[in-house]
């Protein structure tokens, strides 16, 4: 849980930080259509969950790119985490709340998807707002919202817009032209994420979901 200082005075993003934290302070979400076809297939033929590979997956994106593990430490330090957990959203039908659950990341998907069955089993029927205590600093939220196909997705989030990390929401998946797609949205800071950022990883995401044979079922 190593967190690494950042010196502004070298920063090579440095000027568009300042300015979209001090001058236009900016968060901006994007949402794009990914397609699963091959991987619900996939996921169907070995039966494994959905929910937790989409939470893999997110993961696995987010610990290759620094952008999306910058942040501010609790003595308002700028840097980033060596890597980054889920913390991910549980629904209870009975009541219609949910809860927060953080699983430790592997880039292992068979040691992470027993991680995540292993804490829904022992968590995932506490009727509170989190239920897995001792959540570490370096976690960042996934959530999904599998009642709606939306085409946009905001949080507005009153935070003096100091608030850095990554926001990934899934939807219900759709058939379009002999495709099964997933809306997917990504909410970020303009400080220390440009539309590249956020285009890249749409684009990996993609590419996980394509060639799921490499990592799903891989020894």
């Amino acid at each position: 849980m190593k967190f690494n200082l950042i010196d502004k005075e070298t920063w090579s993003r440095k000027p568009y930080f300042d300015h979209f934290l001090n001058n236009v302070r900016c968060t901006y979400s994007m949402t794009a259509n990914i397609d699963i076809t091959v991987l619900l297939i996939k996921l169907k033929n070995n039966n494994i969950k959905l929910y937790p590979v989409l939470i893999y997956m997110a993961t696995k994106i987010i610990n290759r790119h620094e952008e999306f593990r910058t942040c501010f430490d609790e003595s308002g330090n700028l840097g980033y985490w060596e890597n980054m957990n889920p913390c991910f959203t549980v629904f209870h039908k009975d009541n219609e709340t949910f809860t927060n659950i953080w699983t430790i990341c592997s880039d292992d998907f068979r040691l992470f998807y027993c991680n995540y069955l292993d804490d829904i089993k022992k968590y995932g029927n506490v009727k509170n707002y989190s239920a897995k205590e001792n959540k570490p600093k370096n976690t960042f939220p996934v959530s999904c919202i599998p009642w709606i196909s939306f085409t946009g997705f905001n949080l507005n989030i009153y935070a003096d817009g100091t608030y850095l990390l990554p926001i990934i929401t899934y939807g219900k998946y759709f058939e379009q032209d002999g495709k099964i797609l997933l809306p997917v949205s990504l909410q970020v800071h303009h400080a220390v994420c440009d539309g590249y950022h956020t285009s890249r990883f749409f684009n990996e995401l993609q590419i996980l979901s394509q060639n799921c044979d490499e990592w799903l079922l891989s020894n």
